[in-house]
């Protein structure tokens, strides 16, 4: 066969290759979702390694002596009981556990196994700290595979109350690093059984915030390298014995979570300290935290303490240990910044601090109102009946604004209300705002006509939306006399500009998820607070510009780079510094996002965050970034893949002529789908 025969049928051969389409993935794994790496592992790695692991403490007993014992099952998700060596089945599957009680007349636990820890930190002088702990140096007994009993190494004291509720807690680490590659939480498990000694029923136990309401933001709750995933596990060892040589500071549960989650609120940071927790010689410092909720929000204790059966404790049951936490400048021994009241001890607390009272007063829920919910504010009500436009004229609005009661108010005295129109639905391109408090009033209804006309091209479908507020003084004549926004809920409002079908704008994220972190958003002063309003302004075209000296390269303020880069924040490899209103500098490269960036049904509502993305969309200007003008896809992945590869590898996937082509290897079927790169 000649070479120029050979040649040709080599060309042949690459162009078949060339023009195969890619290899589609597999349908997940049967048992598995398609957010879940299992899912694109073989079938049979699936089937022999079966990971997870699910502890269940069955029973436990202290004997007359002391010895405490506890037996205890593991087994995968689907019951199948594992070998805790690894031999019979894949991955060994250690225990650790603790044993702890709560004295009577007590609220919170003590825990009977405990270490002794010395400072970490060169030269500290502070004396030796004895902390709670897991017990070390125990016996395991195999009753059956998957079935195990633990002797503790620690004995209970000799004088052990056996009428009071004692806790066992246990945390199992399945190691399948030699089978599969895998977020290492995915193969943790927690549990924590509550019993009386003498056979009583348990009538105490301690449950004041679940696991699931602090899932709620950090999706999921890990701690100590991913160990501790169960709050009903964490108490068990934080508890008020346990305090940090290095620093002298409890790391008791509520001393340490309501700082924590102070963070750069806590009075001691705002006057120039840290808040640094050391273990082991490093530490972490929590100084910069920012609460999801806001500043107000703090106050809103209801956010973390729900849905358990003493979430009302914080109310009912005050203590310095748990206030002073927040109030970290109050100094309960001399009365400094409390009044001048010294409290020696937590029995005169509830006192002054009743459970409820009037709003801002000195009760628990009065001193925790937030201003903006207080309930002498009148409430403002908007409702957008009717849009009259076309392309190239004017658009009219007719419009009501209410109180709570359901009163028409005057508009006039309204501090501000703007009416914003911007459109298409398929992609908000640019938009208009302006103040409509002349408004006429028509039929007991106000009727607004922009001056801005809509462009003379303009077609399908668009949006007006509504923003507002008054300022109201509550508690007049007090020493807690304050002007507070009254704002008003945005409302959005489609219409037809030629006639056709009214399309809303596309739903990609709800109110609803974005609660679940951020409980209540109020933005740019509060005002703007609804979701669907939010992308009227932050569309593709807009950015800070207008808030930057002349020269300055302006950065994008579109919502999905804005809110993808401000929650990506440490993780970002570029600036991401927005100028805002009042010359503010907001920089969010220091945002530490609790949750896990790769589940994005954390935000997103399901199917709108895959490829291919809806018809319509528009290119979006990114002049600060790697490249000057991404597609719509693009731009989405690049404000979470920051990287400089991740910008060559999008513009070598992306025709001038015929736009991205992102979907050919990460759309739903394809080998590098969303769901497949993102999977945990």
């Amino acid at each position: 066969m000649s070479s120029r025969r050979l040649s040709f049928v080599a060309l042949i051969a690459l162009l078949a290759v060339l023009l195969m389409p890619l290899a589609a993935q597999k349908a997940p794994n049967a048992g598995y979702t398609r957010h879940e790496k299992m899912a694109y592992v073989d079938q049979a790695t699936a089937n022999f390694v079966r990971p997870g692991v699910v502890v269940k403490i069955q029973s436990a007993a202290i004997a007359k002596d002391g010895t405490i014992t506890a037996r205890y099952t593991i087994t995968d998700p689907k019951g199948v009981p594992l070998d805790k060596d690894g031999i019979v089945t894949p991955g060994t599957a250690p225990a650790s556990l603790i044993c702890a009680y709560i004295p009577k007349g007590q609220t919170q636990f003590v825990s009977y196994t405990t270490t002794v820890l010395k400072p970490s930190i060169p030269g500290n002088t502070n004396p030796a700290q004895t902390q709670a702990a897991n017990d070390s140096g125990g016996v395991v007994t195999t009753n059956a595979l998957g079935d195990y009993t633990y002797t503790f190494k620690t004995k209970a004291p000799a004088n052990f109350d056996a009428t009071v509720t004692h806790a066992i807690g246990i945390s199992v680490r399945r190691d399948l690093s030699e089978f599969i590659q895998q977020d290492e939480w995915a193969q943790i498990g927690n549990d924590v059984f509550n019993f009386v000694p003498d056979g009583s029923p348990v009538k105490v136990t301690r449950n004041v915030v679940p696991t699931a309401v602090c899932n709620g933001c950090h999706d999921p709750l890990i701690g100590h390298g991913g160990s501790r995933i169960a709050v009903e596990l964490c108490v068990l060892c934080h508890t008020p014995q346990t305090i940090n040589p290095d620093t002298m500071e409890s790391q008791d549960m509520p001393v340490l979570i309501h700082k924590i989650h102070m963070g750069k609120n806590l009075p001691s940071v705002k006057s120039g300290g840290k808040y640094r927790i050391w273990h082991r010689g490093a530490w972490s410092d929590f100084s910069d935290v920012g609460f999801p909720s806001g500043v107000d929000e703090l106050k809103t204790c209801t956010v973390c303490h729900q849905k358990a059966p003493q979430a009302g404790q914080f109310a009912t049951v005050p203590t310095r240990a748990a206030c002073g936490a927040c109030h970290d400048n109050v100094n309960f021994a001399t009365g400094a910044n409390h009044v001048n009241l010294p409290q020696v001890n937590d029995n005169q607390c509830v006192q002054c601090h009743q459970p409820k009272g009037a709003e801002f007063d000195a009760s628990i829920t009065g001193a925790h109102v937030v201003s903006t919910r207080s309930t002498q504010l009148g409430g403002l009500n908007f409702a957008i009946t009717k849009v009259d436009a076309k392309a190239g004229q004017k658009p009219t609005v007719t419009f009501t604004v209410t109180d709570t009661a359901g009163n028409a108010l005057d508009i006039t005295k309204l501090d501000f209300l703007n009416l914003i129109i911007a459109g298409p639905t398929t992609d908000y391109n640019g938009y208009v705002s302006e103040d409509v408090r002349k408004a006429p009033i028509a039929g007991g209804q106000f009727v607004y006509t922009f001056t801005a006309a809509l462009p003379g091209t303009a077609k399908g479908s668009y949006a007006v939306g509504i923003e507002g507020y008054r300022n109201t003084t509550i508690n007049p004549n007090t020493v807690n006399s304050a002007v507070v926004r009254d704002v008003g809920f945005n409302k959005v409002f489609y219409f037809s500009v030629d006639g056709s079908k009214v399309a809303a704008r596309r739903q990609v994220v709800s109110q609803a998820l974005c609660a679940s972190c951020h409980d209540k958003l109020m933005l740019h002063g509060g005002i703007r607070q609804n979701v669907e309003y939010c992308i009227v302004c932050h569309n593709p075209t807009v950015d800070d510009s207008g808030m930057r000296k002349t020269g300055d390269i302006p950065e994008s303020i579109n919502f999905k780079t804005l809110i993808h880069k401000i929650h990506t924040g440490s993780d970002l490899t570029t600036d991401f510094t927005v100028m805002g209103h009042g010359n503010s500098v907001n920089n969010y490269n220091d945002v530490g996002y609790v949750g896990d960036r790769r589940d994005c049904t954390k935000c997103h509502l399901a199917g709108t965050y895959d490829l291919p993305l809806a018809d319509g969309l528009i290119n979006q200007p990114t002049p600060r970034d790697w490249l000057k003008v991404q597609g719509p896809a693009t731009a989405a992945c690049l404000s979470c893949h920051t990287t400089k590869a991740a910008a060559s590898h999008a513009q070598t996937m992306t025709s001038s002529t015929l736009g991205e082509a992102c979907d050919a290897c990460h759309g739903p079927n394809a080998e590098a789908s969303v769901d497949k790169v993102h999977a945990r």
